[in-house]
């Protein structure tokens, strides 16, 4: 059982900034893939970014590159997702997500309480 806790969001005016953060509950394994998706209200849950653990790749949505970077610190088991140049349509509560494994973009296997994150115009 892993479990995640996201903290870090709020409510930011657009072209601002803010940084999430999900810390796993235990140790983590030698391989796996940790990700960061997004649910606005009336909408589909959508990936954001992932990072795995062996070589530290990661991905991006289309809709996040260049304005999002996430990175992790495998001491602290955590994961984070620095978000700059935030827009109003990034307004939505954010999931921090666990799997074994090598990544992908819809099957996860662990999922923290979400986050919300609020852009003003």
């Amino acid at each position: 059982q892993v479990q995640l806790v996201e903290s870090g969001g709020g409510l930011v005016q657009a072209g601002g900034s803010l940084r999430l953060s999900c810390a796993a509950s235990r140790r983590t394994f030698s391989s796996y893939t940790m990700g960061w998706f997004r649910q606005a209200p009336g909408k589909e849950r959508e990936f954001v970014a992932a990072i795995s653990s062996s070589a530290g790749r990661t991905y991006y949505a289309d809709s996040v590159k260049g304005r999002f970077a996430i990175s992790r610190d495998n001491a602290k088991n955590t994961v984070y997702l620095q978000m700059n140049s935030l827009k109003p349509e990034d307004t939505a509560v954010y999931y921090c997500a666990f799997r074994f494994g090598t990544w992908s973009m819809t099957e996860y296997d662990y999922w923290g309480q979400g986050t919300q994150v609020t852009v003003s115009s």
